[in-house]
């Protein structure tokens, strides 16, 4: 008997799109947009897929990417979370001044 390998290609790369993150093709959606909402979010993957007008097919590709690319995803998204902290401390930090 021989063996057929099968992939599901709906996760790509490309250095225009989102800065190079991993996504999820035909979309701008990023496998840390999906681990985000489910880690920090507890979405489940109806959830997710519903939120963001995907496949369960789809979100289960990210899932099976983050899992293979864990170190990585995790720390793009603590990156985003440092870079988001930083810009939200900047806005508040300015609207307590009283200097125009």
């Amino acid at each position: 008997m021989l063996e057929t390998v099968q992939a599901l290609n709906l996760i790509a790369t490309n250095p225009s799109v989102r800065g190079g993150r991993p996504y999820i093709i035909g979309t701008t959606i990023t496998v840390s947009d999906i681990i985000i909402a489910k880690l920090y979010h507890n979405q489940d993957a109806d959830g997710i897929a519903s939120w963001y007008n995907l496949t369960l097919s789809q979100v289960y590709a990210a899932l099976a990417y983050y899992y293979k690319h864990k170190d990585d995803i995790d720390q793009q998204i603590h990156r985003q979370i440092r870079q988001t902290m930083a810009v939200k401390e900047q806005r508040l930090g300015s609207q307590d001044s009283i200097l125009p």
